[in-house]
């Protein structure tokens, strides 16, 4: 299957740097700071797929000594120059090596799994992430849901893409980020729940929780879809 990981673009990498937690973000990151709590005890953390650095500046935020991790150059390089104090790596072709195994308590992956194809890819990552967990750390996964794809939102639209509602688990979507100013349509993979469920059974992981954040009428953002269908779903997981 050909993929192209949209975010290794130096334009999009840009656009991206300057993105914090607006709109329908906000609702990804709401709950990450009491679920991990409720979760995580220790403080040593890998931000799997962290792009420009935000969920690894908001670990770092919450107490955690984070590394952000990616395969992208570009964005890679912007992380760095947003927090030049942070540890960012570049990975490439899958190799973890540098990363001891049995030593993390916590690893974030925040919508990288989106852009993922192929449960065998996801398989084998989910399995590498968990190697590297100790015996009580947890996996969070954060993950758009399938519903953001065929919704309207307060930082996504779908409606130029109505081919969306006939996907199926692995095929491609297309969905346009509102708060950016780079709008060419991001292209993502569906994932339902049901595989993910799968996924992390076959990577010998064992779900422990799952989160799907609605949001409140009383939250100072324009609200479209979101507090009546969860545009994100949050997976707790350990090792089984």
């Amino acid at each position: 299957m050909e993929f192209e990981n949209v975010y290794e673009d130096a334009k999009r990498a840009e656009a991206y740097a300057r993105l914090e937690f607006p709109g329908t973000y906000y609702l990804a990151y709401r709950d990450l700071p009491e679920i991990i709590s409720e979760y995580v005890k220790g403080r040593k953390a890998v931000d799997f797929g962290c792009g420009t650095g935000r969920s690894t500046r908001f670990l770092q935020k919450i107490g955690f000594n984070a590394v952000g991790i990616d395969i992208a150059e570009d964005m890679i390089k912007k992380a760095r120059e947003i927090d030049p104090k942070g540890d960012y790596r570049l990975i490439q072709g899958g190799d973890f090596s540098q990363f001891e195994k049995g030593t993390y308590d916590l690893i974030l992956s925040a919508f990288t799994f989106d852009n993922i194809p192929m449960m065998e890819r996801k398989v084998d990552l989910f399995r590498t992430l968990g190697e590297m967990l100790n015996k009580n750390g947890k996996i969070v996964n954060l993950v758009s849901s399938p519903d953001i794809y065929v919704n309207e939102w307060a930082s996504f639209s779908t409606k130029d893409f109505p081919e969306n509602k006939q996907t199926k688990c692995g095929d491609k979507v297309k969905i346009i980020m509102t708060d950016v100013d780079d709008r060419r349509p991001v292209e993502d993979i569906i994932w339902p729940d049901e595989d993910y469920r799968e996924t992390y059974k076959q990577a010998s992981l064992k779900l422990v929780q799952t989160y799907k954040p609605l949001a409140r009428e009383d939250e100072p953002f324009e609200w479209v879809s979101e507090t009546k269908i969860a545009p994100w779903v949050i997976y707790v997981m350990s090792r089984s």
